[in-house]
């Protein structure tokens, strides 16, 4: 059913798409469109993943350089049954997370040094296993298209509001209807794409209850980072607000427009759906409770955290220092 109501909405979002195309500019306008819509999608497609991961200044790791992070990744990945994807860690104090890449063999994840400092093992596990589940269901690659679409939708929408009273453009509805389109477009492709967002993430949230064989673990991770992300600013996030719906939990502090609709369920229905899913592992014999990944062993040396020190009092380093 998720998947069935995900493709729907694509269709509804690439019909909104072609119908500002043709409101601008009639056939030709519309034929055009499509044109940019796909160079735009072939640019992200290859590139979508390396924009993120840079927008974010995310700095790869690897067995060496993070050990216990690395290697819980590579556990939860041999779980899902998943390649082992590109490992990064993002120096930022908010805890949070995301998984990009156009598909499991080109994916990647990352966590803040405020996910690592702040939650426990257990809830790392369930935050990593969430995000592999977005890889496993291939939403990373749907959710690019969705943003390039939705962002190829505003520039239209720009278009028609700048020229569309030109008296010589081609649109068959005149200057009220380019207009119309101009104002009404952004707004409806937003809600297309925040219902695509939100369908994912509790498909996610099962997965990586799955995955992690701790849906109770997963659900205490939302708790924290819904509610440290409401009083920790993530800068990368808010001068960059189209990657929002990535993360496992909206960065956005709230200070923007862009925040008035979220691209994200509401958490205690996540806590509440997780719960759930905890009640049928029990039920069905899993184990709601069951163990998380085993720890890597440490390296030698009694080393701090493999993604820095998250500070010199020892109270933020979380079980990883």
């Amino acid at each position: 059913m998720n998947y069935m109501r995900t493709a729907m909405l694509l269709a509804a979002l690439t019909a909104l798409f072609m119908g500002v195309g043709y409101v601008v500019g009639g056939q030709g306008g519309m034929m055009i469109a499509f044109l940019v819509a796909v160079g735009l999608n072939f640019f992200s497609y290859w590139n979508a993943d390396k924009m993120v991961l840079r927008m974010h200044g995310a700095v790869e790791v690897d067995e060496r350089s993070a050990p216990e992070f690395y290697g819980l990744v590579r556990e939860l990945a041999g779980r899902a049954g998943l390649p082992m994807p590109r490992v990064y860690i993002m120096q930022n104090d908010q805890p949070n997370a995301f998984a990009t890449g156009r598909n499991p063999e080109n994916a990647a994840v990352a966590a803040t040094t405020g996910l690592l400092a702040r939650l426990s093992r257990d809830e790392v596990a369930g935050v990593m296993a969430h995000e592999l589940g977005h890889v496993r269901n291939r939403d990373t690659l749907i959710m690019t298209i969705t943003a390039t679409i939705a962002g190829a939708i505003s520039m239209l929408a720009n278009f028609a509001f700048f020229f569309g009273g030109n008296r010589e453009n081609n649109s068959p509805f005149g200057a009220i209807g380019a207009i119309a389109a101009a104002l009404l477009a952004p707004f409806a492709a937003m809600l297309v794409q925040m219902a695509i967002s939100r369908t994912r993430e509790y498909a996610a949230d099962r997965a990586g209850a799955e995955i992690s064989g701790q849906p109770l673990s997963l659900a205490s991770a939302l708790a924290k980072i819904s509610g440290a992300a409401h009083h920790i600013r993530n800068d990368a996030a808010e001068h960059n607000p189209a990657t929002a719906h990535l993360f496992i939990v909206n960065p956005l502090s709230g200070e923007r427009m862009d925040n008035l609709f979220s691209t994200h369920p509401d958490t205690g229905n996540r806590i509440a759906a997780l719960q759930s899913i905890a009640g049928e592992m029990v039920a069905g014999g899993m184990g709601a409770g069951r163990a998380a990944p085993p720890p890597v062993p440490p390296r030698g040396g009694g080393e701090a955290g493999p993604w820095g020190r998250a500070g010199d009092d020892g109270a933020n380093r979380g079980p990883w220092g």
